[in-house]
């Protein structure tokens, strides 16, 4: 089945994606990375984002915070602390800790508290994620 890769995406919870693709694409910390079958052997650490893989039969997107992702013989695997697949994802409950989050900045920004800043910007960037992931379902 050379023609083919096989994804695997973990978290500490447990197996969230397993099976079979055409392509994936990635965005890692240097840019947007797209593996193809055959490709070299490749660890690479990867942002907030999404990540596409395409299918012969369907495209699917999974939301990912940070992580890494191995590429080795036909094989994609991606561990990452918290991922999900857009029709996992609980849209109202993203929606709740992005105005958390933007709640959150403005108050960090007002006490000038730049690590409470930090933790909140991370917050944000993850809730929109997670809502633009969820709009692929």
């Amino acid at each position: 089945m050379d023609q083919y890769l096989t994804v695997n995406v973990v978290t500490p919870d447990g197996l969230v994606y397993d099976h079979h693709a055409a392509i994936v694409v990635a965005r890692t910390i240097s840019g947007e990375l797209g593996i193809l079958p055959k490709h070299a052997p490749i660890i690479v650490p990867l942002t907030i984002d999404e990540v596409r893989i395409k299918r012969t039969d369907s495209d699917t997107h999974v939301a990912v915070n940070g992580g890494i992702m191995e590429v080795r013989d036909n094989v994609v695997s991606i561990v990452a602390d918290s991922a999900e697949r857009e029709r996992d994802i609980d849209v109202s409950r993203a929606e709740r800790a992005k105005q958390r989050a933007e709640r959150q900045i403005e108050e960090a920004k007002e006490k000038e508290d730049t690590n409470e800043l930090k933790r909140a910007t991370v917050a944000l960037h993850r809730a929109i994620n997670r809502i633009k992931v969820s709009k692929h379902s």
